[in-house]
């Protein structure tokens, strides 16, 4: 359905060459669109996408839920009541008369004839592209490569429906210029509503009237499944309510839920917090819960629920707060604090559930900063640490990379985040050449300011690590765990040891593609690895051929 719309609102936006182009482009469409197979998976497909609209409805176990996940309801519904006037008539008119209403007829009569219908169905028109690009949303969001599409999507989105309704803005005028200057209906003439039309209808008032019947009749008929509905909704849970199940949290709270309900939406109709990162489809985790106590035997996982339980290795009494149906008392402890106003991600960070990811982890410390500190006036040592902290913050944004917070003086720097894993490692050592080098033109100034050098150790390791938002209030922020992380501090430590500036990991050296021969190597324990890791030392000097 998507398609077709793309298609329909490509061939408005043709308008802006001529209406006898975008009339060029119809003939296409009809055939791409018009023949008896596409007709039959594009009609399938609406009658699908409305029972299942309509199905989702009543299968809500509450209507509370994320304004998101409202608005693409909302929408769904809103829709079908919009469209149905225009769809049905033009499609009927050529099904039952053959009457094939072209560009020419459908501007006139929606630029010229009656603005507020033209008005409308260009707000009907926005709001289906919507609906559809909010599905996609929905749906893509959570993909590992959806980063990397999301820009060239969002400038499609936003471009193409501009772009039909400035064609069909464009060829309302040109219709309207092209009438007699003593026309009625142009622009140097008197407009009233009993005027008559500039040219004849193709529909005549019968035909015209046993479309109106038809149209009547399916916007009759779909409102009546809406109300069918929703009243099907009402008797479930009045039968629900009577053989309800009590929920009790490990913090005090307490519910009824009616039957049927999960403790997820059991918890969002009593107004508990309850965090669910991916609308409680079973994928994302965030919604499970501990059961502490149960007075009935529970149901067993069904395979989304497994499957995802399998992969976070919970444990035995942990459940997914949105698949767990419970049919009696309950008591649950829920393991993931929901999202409050005042923890949303500060600086206006997206919301970024977290997920598994390649990356390259850089750490960055000052050898000599407590024999600085301990002769320097305070003063001087904020000074001297802001500017180190803005060589650091340069060098990794010049290299592509992201600052993710400092740490006395140290600071961790994430690679590959944005779509570039593959050019992740490359970019962590190009950061480190570039720290070590714009420190060194710091020094030049320091030395003469403050009689002080600074010397930098620098780690880096790359592989999985957990990425994701977090933290609290303003302090909430993209970040990574993992062992990854760990290896790469424990090499910035190793540099130290090992007096050098940088400290790589063999797969770091692997991935970025530079040559290895030449360089020292040393094999060395890690701390929480049962085996040794192979790394390379970079001195200063082997910095700079590096970054050449």
């Amino acid at each position: 359905m998507l398609a077709f719309v793309a298609c329909h609102l490509f061939n408005h936006a043709l308008a802006l060459i001529s209406i006898d182009t975008a009339e060029y482009g119809r003939g296409w469409f009809s055939i791409l669109w018009l023949n008896p197979v596409s007709s039959v998976i594009f009609y399938g497909s609406v009658v699908v996408h409305l029972f299942l609209v309509l199905r989702s409805i009543y299968l809500l176990r509450s209507l509370q839920m994320p304004w998101r996940e409202a608005l693409q309801i909302l929408l769904g519904l809103a829709i079908p009541f919009l469209i149905i006037d225009h769809a049905a008539g033009i499609r009927f008119s050529r099904m039952l008369f053959g009457i094939d209403e072209g560009y020419d007829v459908v501007i006139r009569r929606f630029w010229i004839m009656s603005p507020y219908l033209g008005l409308r169905q260009s707000i009907a028109l926005v709001l289906i592209w919507a609906h559809g690009c909010l599905g996609v949303y929905f749906w893509l969001r959570y993909r590992s490569w959806y980063r990397q599409v999301a820009p060239y999507l969002l400038m499609f989105a936003v471009l193409l429906p501009i772009m039909a309704l400035l064609g069909f803005s464009d060829a309302g005028r040109q219709m309207e210029m092209d009438l007699p200057a003593d026309h009625p209906h142009s622009e140097a003439g008197m407009r009233s509503p009993s005027d008559p039309p500039p040219a004849p209808s193709p529909r005549s008032p019968e035909r015209q009237a046993t479309i109106s019947h038809i149209t009547f009749g399916i916007r009759l008929a779909f409102g009546a499944a809406v109300i069918l509905t929703f009243a099907a909704r009402a008797i479930r849970g009045w039968r629900q309510r009577s053989r309800g199940f009590e929920i009790l949290y490990e913090d005090g709270h307490a519910l009824r839920a009616p039957a049927g309900f999960s403790i997820l939406e059991a918890s969002r109709l009593e107004g508990i917090s309850h965090f669910s990162a991916c609308g409680g489809k079973g994928r994302c985790s965030t919604c499970r819960v501990k059961i502490l106590e149960s007075e009935a035997p529970l149901p067993e996982p069904g395979d989304i629920e497994r499957a995802t339980l399998q992969r976070i290795h919970a444990d035995s009494d942990v459940r997914l707060g949105c698949q767990l149906r419970p049919t009696g008392r309950v008591k649950v402890a829920l393991l993931l604090a929901a999202r409050q106003q005042d923890d949303a991600p500060a600086n206006n960070e997206p919301i970024r559930p977290g997920r598994e990811e390649e990356i390259a982890v850089l750490f960055c410390d000052l050898r000599n900063f407590t024999a600085l500190s301990e002769s320097r006036l305070p003063y001087d040592m904020v000074f001297l640490l802001n500017r180190y902290f803005t060589v650091v913050s340069q060098s990794v944004e010049q290299a592509g990379g992201r600052i993710d917070k400092f740490i006395g003086d140290g600071a961790m720097a994430l690679f590959g985040l944005d779509g570039n894993r593959e050019t992740a490692s490359a970019d962590a050592l190009k950061a480190a050449c570039l720290i070590l080098r714009n420190v060194e033109k710091l020094n030049e100034e320091l030395e003469q300011q403050f009689a002080v050098r600074l010397r930098i150790a620098i780690g880096i390791h790359a592989g999985p690590s957990i990425v994701g938002i977090m933290g609290y209030g303003a302090a909430k922020t993209l970040t990574a765990i993992g062992d990854t992380v760990n290896v790469a501090s424990r090499l910035e430590t190793a540099a130290k040891e090992f007096d050098t500036s940088i400290v790589v990991s063999e797969p770091v050296m692997v991935q970025s593609g530079h040559k290895r021969d030449g360089l020292r190597s040393r094999t060395i324990p890690i701390r929480g690895r049962s085996s040794e890791m192979k790394v390379f030392l970079i001195s200063e000097e082997e910095s700079r051929v590096l970054l050449s």
